[in-house]
């Protein structure tokens, strides 16, 4: 059985006696729409690196394969890695890895020196993430010693909108998501395009990522010190949330605020990266 974009996964999964492993979160990309809309949406040509997260049957692979210089799939499941060695084996771009997205420096994965840091030209990110561990995935990726400067990725909708978030709805993922790159929603996408479908709709989102960080912080650890601090206690002031969390008192933490320009009786989805950054300047 030879692989195609169209190639249905019901019938590799039952060409190759295989089910969807619940614990590893798989649901396969059944519509070669969003394949298409993924591999447009992230502009690639032959110079580009790929990094793909759960390649499982490979579909999208076989898509980012036909157009990018070189592709480099991180799966964890040995049941797929061989359905990969079978189907793609033969591509001269591809090369599959074992492992888990998360114990691995992407740094390592493009063949970075030690000390490079920052951006890698032509190195993007193009997955159909498994949504249990979206958020993760996303910070381990954007704040690899080796960033990508683009990445597509199938999310849930919800996680999509909360990444697309504006003040006033914000939350550390969105914080965190902002703060390196410029999110855009490529298109909503139903659960039937999934196999098995999920039980939510899901996103296909893209993320510019910034040559800089979107506003100057000095310390990042710090920076996100104060905003687990701030949305540690989420239905609190922020005055309050940032006593709790900073072990400041009430009247500290009122002093800090008003120091940077922010209403102590804000909440913490209420403020800007400018604000946070501000706020963990003046610690």
């Amino acid at each position: 059985m030879s692989l195609s974009l169209d190639a249905s996964p019901r019938r590799l999964l039952q060409y190759y006696g295989l089910k969807p492993d619940k614990k590893l979160g798989q649901h396969f990309l059944a519509d070669a729409g969003p394949v298409r809309a993924a591999v447009e949406a992230a502009e690639l040509g032959p110079e580009d690196v790929v990094l793909e997260v759960g390649p499982g049957l490979g579909i999208l692979t076989h898509a980012l394969s036909d157009r990018a210089g070189r592709v480099i799939a991180v799966e964890l499941d040995a049941r797929m890695r061989k359905v990969l060695a079978d189907q793609l084996g033969h591509r001269a771009n591809l090369r599959v890895v074992d492992a888990d997205i998360l114990g691995v420096d992407p740094a390592d994965l493009m063949g970075a020196p030690a000390e490079a840091r920052g951006r890698l030209a032509g190195y993007k990110v193009v997955a159909n993430l498994p949504y249990q561990i979206t958020s993760a995935v996303l910070r381990h990726l954007l704040e690899a010693r080796v960033r990508p400067e683009r990445l597509v990725v199938m999310v849930q909708k919800e996680v999509a909108e909360r990444i697309l978030a504006a003040p006033g709805d914000m939350s550390i993922l969105a914080v965190a998501v902002q703060l390196y790159a410029r999110p855009s929603l490529v298109q909503l996408v139903p659960p039937e395009a999934f196999l098995p479908p999920p039980n939510v709709d899901s996103a296909l989102l893209r993320l510019d990522v910034y040559a800089d960080l979107a506003v100057p912080v000095r310390d990042v650890e710090r920076f996100f010190q104060v905003v687990r601090a701030g949305f540690g206690q989420k239905r609190k002031q922020l005055r309050n949330s940032l006593s709790a969390g900073l072990s400041l008192s009430t009247g500290e933490a009122t002093e800090l605020l008003l120091g940077c320009g922010i209403d102590p009786q804000r909440r913490a989805e209420t403020l800007s990266l400018e604000e946070w950054a501000g706020l963990a300047g003046s610690l």
